[in-house]
């Protein structure tokens, strides 16, 4: 699928986001609830961040160039994290309100019509959230998965908030809305250190998840054989695609010719066994002192070694 087709997501994501701030607002008019002004204030958030997935999906998209030329496929990590600061931004605001109308403890008003509204955004914004989450698994992109899962945040968030409302009206403890307000808070903050602390994994070029890791092993394996092995294997993922690179140690007699189709054999099947897997390998020979010298990230400096020299005449 072309990436530049994911777009349409976040388009769904940024009219979804501005239905329920106004839904949400009118919410908030109609009863005065502190948590459901914190609902608003989320959705407010959910408009930016799906604003901010737009312009780096499309920045993905784009193909490798001469200045990019493993692709723009990390453009993603940076709308997570955008997302997932300002989720804590608005934990902060949340929290702030909250204590605020702690203290001074306000009556709330047509508690009714107002959890009414609310429910309806909450699920205008459920269903776009399954919608995100299903296109983000189906085409690995971490810019959908993490704005589907804030806006997953904001429906519990919302259950949370009408749930203290509805308390507030059936007990007449006002205080129940902030205390409700600032417990929604708390979630938020977890959502918002959770997606903030995957983007950075991301541009810190952390190793694949151990359940690929062990598919790749299992595929080496298979050709692991008398005389063959491999070393200094190294992964990273880069937005949706992955780079994976080794050495393959053959027996030092084996023709080029022979060693490169066994590399062919190997890559082959590493990218049918991971998607989008970009795969490098480099030949080396099995009887080569200076074949483990290069194991590291860093290659051993070995002492140059002094060879008689022939003239040309």
């Amino acid at each position: 699928m072309n990436r530049s087709s994911l777009t349409r997501f976040a388009w769904l994501s940024i009219a979804a986001a501005i239905l329920t701030i106004g839904l949400k607002a009118i919410a908030y008019l109609l009863t005065g609830s502190v948590g459901l002004l914190s609902d608003a204030l989320e959705s407010f958030v959910n408009l930016v961040g799906a604003l901010m997935a737009l312009a780096m999906l499309t920045i993905a998209a784009r193909p490798a160039d001469e200045a990019h030329v493993y692709g723009h496929g990390k453009a993603e990590y940076f709308s997570s994290g955008v997302e997932g600061t300002l989720i804590l931004i608005a934990a902060v605001s949340i929290g702030i309100a909250a204590i605020q109308r702690l203290i001074t403890p306000k009556p709330l008003e047509q508690i009714g019509l107002g959890i009414g509204v609310s429910v309806a955004a909450s699920l205008i914004n459920f269903a776009v959230a399954r919608t995100l989450l299903r296109a983000g698994k189906r085409y690995d992109s971490i810019t959908l998965e993490a704005n589907a899962q804030h806006l997953m945040t904001d429906v519990w968030t919302s259950v949370g908030v009408l749930a203290g409302v509805g308390a507030v009206a059936l007990t007449d403890w006002e205080r129940l809305d902030p205390i409700v307000a600032l417990v929604v808070g708390g979630n938020i903050i977890w959502s918002g250190v959770h997606i903030v602390r995957n983007s950075v994994l991301g541009l810190m070029d952390t190793a694949l998840p151990g359940k690929e890791q062990i598919t790749l092993q299992k595929v080496l394996e298979k050709h692991t054989q008398t005389g063959v092995q491999y070393h200094a294997l190294r992964t990273r993922q880069s937005g949706a695609r992955r780079f994976v690179s080794l050495h393959v140690l053959v027996p030092g007699i084996w023709t080029v010719q022979r060693g490169h189709q066994l590399l062919e054999r190997i890559e082959a099947d590493l990218r049918h066994a991971l998607p989008k897997v970009t795969v490098f390998t480099h030949l080396e020979a099995l009887n080569d002192p200076a074949s483990g010298d290069d194991m590291a990230l860093d290659r051993v400096e070995v002492a140059p070694v002094d060879t008689p020299t022939k003239s040309i005449r």
